[in-house]
């Protein structure tokens, strides 16, 4: 389960959802209202709007009927506008990609048109969105070279992890992409205690706008990219979960992962999606600090090896010299 209140999860755009009515209502619902993104992960409730629920709940209880149904009529309001934006993020975040693959420029008014709509209005907010998932989960960079025409093309030139170089892209096909998608399910896991049922891998990656058993023109069928590549590769773990019925599996990192990539920077590439400081999580923070220690203690200890090698076969070499028989 996830840790409280270290709490932890990846913006990440919902694809999927049930078509809600009544745009204009949604829109003004959405401008209306605060803009934060809600997170397909269990997040914990600030105390401040804890107080100002029980707040909301007291003078809710003191309404009559029509009034109840009023504020009921406009909390589901701006849910489904909150659902809407998420869904149009994703929606942008594939078409984008599709366009790349054209190599042709993207301009605004395309997006305005195939995508965002009547919500024209949040094209900055969405656009911003956007950017961030191509760039941390699909290795891709969003940039504007056409500021008069508001003009866009896809730059593929950056990892998932800045300036982690210990992975293999090759051993996950040699693209970024693949490996900004292992990197996310490696983020889902740590921030849930270091494990995560199957249902809640596929759900993120429904709200990434990929469907699991669908093929992706980046990932190929991501289900079978999931459990044939990153799990017989040994960069996941997958078992069942003991005592469930009807019975359910998880995925937890694996030997390779522990190996090859730091908590730490999983926790950084975490709180970078959230634009806040790993030290936000208290909990999976210290546990970076020690997997840190750990891999200090290990580096140095592999050196001090080396280094009593080299000077063996110095030694070794000097006799040689003086007894060449």
């Amino acid at each position: 389960m996830l840790q409280k209140p270290e709490s932890g999860a990846l913006p990440i755009p919902q694809a999927e959802g049930e078509k809600d009515g009544g745009r204009d209502g949604e829109t003004q619902a959405l401008t209306a209202s605060q803009k934060e993104v809600p997170s397909p992960f269990p997040q914990e409730i600030p105390k401040e709007d804890l107080g100002a629920r029980r707040e909301e709940g007291a003078a809710e209880s003191a309404l009559t009927p029509k009034g109840a149904r009023t504020l009921a009529a406009k909390a589901l309001a701006r849910r489904r506008a909150y659902r809407r934006l998420d869904r149009t993020v994703a929606e942008l975040v594939q078409f984008l990609l599709v366009k790349d693959k054209k190599k042709s420029p993207i301009t605004r008014s395309e997006m305005v048109k195939y995508v965002i709509g009547d919500l024209k209005d949040l094209f900055p907010e969405i656009i911003a969105r956007a950017a961030e998932h191509l760039r941390y989960v699909f290795g891709f960079e969003l940039k504007q070279f056409g500021r008069k025409h508001h003009t866009y093309i896809l730059a593929n030139k950056l990892k998932p992890l800045e300036e982690e170089e210990e992975v293999e892209e090759e051993d996950l096909g040699g693209d970024g992409p693949r490996l900004g998608l292992l990197i996310m399910i490696l983020g889902l896991i740590y921030m849930k205690g270091n494990s995560a049922r199957e249902t809640q891998v596929w759900e993120m990656l429904r709200r990434l706008g990929v469907r699991p058993s669908k093929y992706h023109f980046l990932f190929g069928y991501p289900k079978r990219l999931i459990m044939e590549d990153f799990v017989q590769q040994r960069y996941l773990n997958y078992r069942q979960v003991p005592h469930t019925n009807p019975p359910e599996c998880e995925f937890s990192w694996g030997p390779r992962s522990n190996l090859e990539i730091s908590k730490m920077k999983v926790l950084g590439f975490v709180a970078k999606l959230h634009k806040k400081e790993p030290q936000h999580w208290p909990v999976q923070y210290r546990e970076a600090l020690a997997d840190e220690a750990d891999r200090a203690r290990a580096k140095a200890r592999a050196e001090a090896s080396m280094r009593a090698r080299a000077r063996a076969r110095a030694r070794a070499t000097d006799w040689a010299g003086i007894y060449p028989w």
